[in-house]
């Protein structure tokens, strides 16, 4: 079992800046269209290892496991090997002990809620009602009509009902997502002991931790009544089906136990839930539930100061006492943000957003997720009707890594699963490898600053007060020094006065960088000033005229 040349110790994934790699798209190592194991382990110097790497400090990859790919690796037909489309079991342990030699974690993704339709367990449940197997899945009667238990719906809109009527036995089986994903029955003690033993099986094999996929909807209450659709989502009804959130918790709390038996591993849930108080509660007592919970308040809060402040402020407060927060703002089941963000007649702006945003990810206190290629500024790809292939839409967020300009964009030198964006002609990792004015270039300074900043690398936060509105800006504390990021969200230039920020952060700010590659200097004498869309990150000392001492 390999272990990681690191030297973050046991809280690596409180310190470390974590990169999701979405294995189909991130590189291609025998040339037929599809990404695998061996290509990530190819390109892991990018990431870590070498002195112009990135710099972060673990991975999480979605998976990799047998699969018939009806939702692309999430109808999971064996949790214990690697689909062949990804390579070996052999492969995976060389990517381990690659990435370990490069004080790279590694996280794999956990998919609790349901296996495909295809997995050994399930053509076992559903050969007869009286199968060993039959419960491990959820199945119910149909009504007297012969519609459907319950009016549940799948989490996919063109799936419509959560329900499949198996015409050989008579039921209907519950799926949250496609009808090739099956749910798992979480009050049967069998399913629990088997995915205890997959868990044991890739910690006993050196992996670093999970993310857990549909981490807040995994048990289904007993009963399959009662259920009232709520408003999850801000202004969506949800008509998903629901959990029995007190057996969660203590499922949650049991795997943790688990986890705690070995070194330095960690559990990140995706919590898709918009109610701040039930989303903390996936932290537990703050110390034996979650160590991490993705908050998609986050990852989908308006571009405006007010809404990132807000949702920060709310984090902050609520978590409990030893919690860590975690932000992303990007991942394989969201638009890129530099997508999102973006303004129709004016691509240069939604460059500086990114940019922005990027600041704002790796200096607010909480680890900070990012997706492949959002460090080279990677935008959803335009997908043709004929090259459409994700039930819910999500190919423009998954289109291939842009490492270079050549035909496959260095990503394969066959035919891509996914088009490959027209703008990794310009857009792609080798033509920003070297200009430290580019997107990549901002990102491994702002990544190696935040390792030697103590106030970055685990200080306090503190929001300052009385900013312009369309400002947000906040103090990293630590014993040793602090930081100051000011970030103006707004169409027109702010002015924050040196005097008034300086007061609020007791010390007297001096320039770092700025988002802004073509600033000539940080400010006047008496203010900072920040153009649209500016973050200026500011440290306690120094001069106010000073180099970027980065560049």
């Amino acid at each position: 079992m390999s272990r990681p040349r690191s030297g973050l110790g046991a809280d690596w994934w409180r310190h470390g800046v974590l990169y999701q790699i979405y294995p189909r798209s991130f590189q291609d190592s025998n040339g037929d269209g599809i990404g695998d194991l061996p290509g990530i382990t190819a390109r892991l110097d990018h990431l870590n290892g070498k002195a112009d790497s990135l710099g972060i400090d673990g991975i999480w990859l979605s998976p990799f496991y047998p699969s018939p790919m009806a939702d692309f690796g999430y109808d999971v037909a064996d949790y214990c090997d690697v689909d062949p489309r990804f390579g070996t079991l052999t492969d995976f342990d060389e990517l381990l002990g690659s990435a370990h030699e490069r004080g790279i974690r590694v996280i794999v993704d956990l998919v609790p809620n349901h296996t495909s339709d295809q997995h050994p367990w399930f053509l076992e449940a559903r050969a007869s009602r009286d199968n060993p197997k039959r419960d491990w899945y959820v199945w119910a009667d149909p009504r007297a009509d012969g519609s459907p238990p319950n009016g549940w719906r799948s989490a996919f809109p063109r799936v419509g009902r959560a329900w499949t009527l198996d015409q050989r036995t008579g039921q209907y089986y519950l799926h949250s997502f496609t009808r090739e994903q099956p749910d798992l029955n979480w009050w049967n003690p069998g399913v629990r002991m088997a995915f205890e033993e997959i868990l044991r099986f890739w910690l006993d094999r050196g992996v670093d931790g999970f993310r857990i996929d549909v981490a807040h909807r995994t048990v289904k209450p007993r009963s399959l009544r009662g259920h009232r659709p709520i408003e999850n989502i801000p202004g969506v009804l949800d008509r998903m089906p629901p959990a029995d959130e007190p057996e969660l918790h203590a499922l949650l709390r049991s795997w943790r136990q688990l986890l705690d038996e070995y070194d330095e591993r960690m559990a990140v849930g995706e919590v898709f839930l918009f109610d701040p108080v039930k989303f903390v509660s996936f932290y537990g007592a703050g110390e034996d539930e979650l160590h991490l919970a993705f908050n998609f308040a986050f990852l989908r809060a308006p571009w405006a100061a007010e809404a990132f402040r807000n949702v920060v402020a709310t984090f902050e407060r609520l978590l409990p006492q030893g919690a860590w927060p975690d932000y992303t703002l990007s991942n394989h089941d969201n638009p890129r943000a530099i997508s999102r963000y973006a303004l129709a007649d004016d691509p240069e702006r939604a460059r500086r957003r990114a940019r922005l945003a990027a600041l704002m990810l790796l200096t607010l206190r909480g680890t900070p997720f990012l997706y492949y290629g959002e460090e080279i500024g990677m935008t959803d790809g335009p997908i043709p009707p004929e090259r459409v292939v994700d039930v819910a839409g999500r190919d423009p967020e998954r289109t291939p890594m842009q490492w270079d300009a050549s035909r496959g964009a260095g990503f394969t030198t066959g035919d891509p699963w996914l088009p490959i964006s027209r703008e990794a002609r310009t857009v792609n990792v080798e033509a920003q490898r070297s200009d430290p004015d580019s997107m990549l270039g901002l990102y491994r300074r702002l990544i190696a600053y935040r390792r030697a900043s103590p106030a970055l690398f685990g200080g306090g936060y503190r929001p300052i007060a009385g900013l312009p509105s369309d400002c947000f800006g906040y103090v990293r504390e630590a014993e040793t020094g602090a930081v100051a990021a000011l970030l103006n969200f707004g169409d027109r230039p702010v002015r924050v006065r040196r005097d008034r920020l300086e007061g609020a952060l007791g010390f007297r700010g001096g320039f770092v960088l700025s988002t802004d590659p073509g600033r000539g200097g940080p400010s006047s004498a008496g203010s900072f000033e920040l153009e649209p869309d500016e973050g200026l990150l500011i440290e306690n000392g120094g001069q106010p005229e000073a180099e970027d001492p980065l560049r």
